[in-house]
């Protein structure tokens, strides 16, 4: 007899708030189906182990409170730091920046994946941006910009590309980069294998 196939769902959390009903819904689901519960290093919720058979179910609940979920194509969610609201190091509202960058950028079509982003609201970088695939670092004379960083065992730090910027600037360089990045790539590639290209938008600042 073949053995039960298990699947994870994973929960897109904008800029790492979980609302309250769908983390009280997500805790009753694992426990009511003996489900796992990971929160991602790129701050999302992942339930694992859920039965294939139960999983549209299960999304269809979490769904009807506002819940959304990581799919290909979609634009990935920027991992954000506490920002102004929590920190008093932060010079910038990081929430209400990503909330502006996924106003702007959220229900763009077919993005190819392996993109990640990074916003944080001052140099102690505590999100990142220097090692992801595009980093806001907010200072207090505007945000610098980083692309082409990534983690993992071989790390690179990403280049500098603005600094000063305010955020009008800001969203348009993530727009050039990101189309940038769709026209270049058939099929998932991080930004770092782009920066040699003849064509990148961007020099080094």
């Amino acid at each position: 007899m073949s053995e039960e196939k298990k699947v994870n769902i994973i929960v897109l959390v904008p800029a790492g708030r979980l609302p309250l009903d769908i983390m009280a819904a997500a805790h009753r689901l694992a426990e009511q189906y003996g489900l796992g519960v990971y929160l991602t290093a790129v701050q999302n919720l992942r339930l694992t182990g859920v039965p294939q058979e139960i999983a549209p179910a299960i999304k269809k609940e979490l769904a009807s409170l506002g819940a959304t979920f990581k799919g290909p194509g979609k634009f990935l969610l920027p991992k954000v730091c506490a920002g102004a609201e929590q920190c008093n190091l932060a010079v910038i509202d990081t929430v209400a920046m990503n909330q502006k960058i996924l106003d702007k950028f959220g229900d763009l079509p077919n993005v190819k994946a392996k993109v990640k982003m990074a916003i944080s609201g001052c140099p102690i970088s505590c999100s990142n941006p220097k090692i992801t695939d595009i980093g806001l670092m907010a200072t207090k004379k505007g945000y610098e910009v980083f692309v082409g960083g990534k983690g993992g065992p071989s790390p690179k730090i990403g280049k500098r590309i603005a600094k000063g910027a305010d955020e009008e600037r800001v969203l348009e360089i993530i727009g050039e980069l990101v189309a940038f990045h769709n026209r270049k790539t058939e099929k998932k590639q991080r930004m770092f294998t782009l920066l040699e290209d003849s064509e990148f938008p961007f020099a080094e600042v």
